[in-house]
């Protein structure tokens, strides 16, 4: 099996709207290391994150963070180890325009 260690996805983030970030190819696992957040406004905001296996619908237990807040310019980093399998999804959503994310982490194919 092959690692590729990379960027996974970057967004700049539609206000509330649950926004696809990655999508784990087929044939594929992924180990998600390190998600960041940051807040490019002079306001606190708040952002979700969901895992959806299989690209399934959002469903309330998909949620690993939920309403969490981030100061006016500012940055939360989340160092996880998150496991994903082929077709799984990572979505975000903001509660207002100029969030962005950035997902690092492995691919194994």
């Amino acid at each position: 099996m092959a690692n590729a260690y990379k960027v996974l996805g970057q967004n700049d983030l539609p206000e509330t709207t649950l926004t696809d970030v990655y999508t784990v190819p087929a044939a594929t696992e992924t180990v998600i290391s390190t998600i960041i957040i940051a807040n490019r406004t002079d306001s606190a905001e708040t952002f979700r994150i969901a895992i959806r296996p299989n690209g399934a619908a959002v469903a309330d237990q998909n949620y690993i963070a939920y309403g969490v807040p981030i100061a006016a310019n500012d940055s939360t980093t989340l160092t996880l180890g998150i496991t994903l399998d082929a077709t799984d999804v990572l979505s975000v959503w903001a509660s207002a325009v100029d969030l962005s994310v950035n997902v690092f982490g492995t691919e194994i194919s």
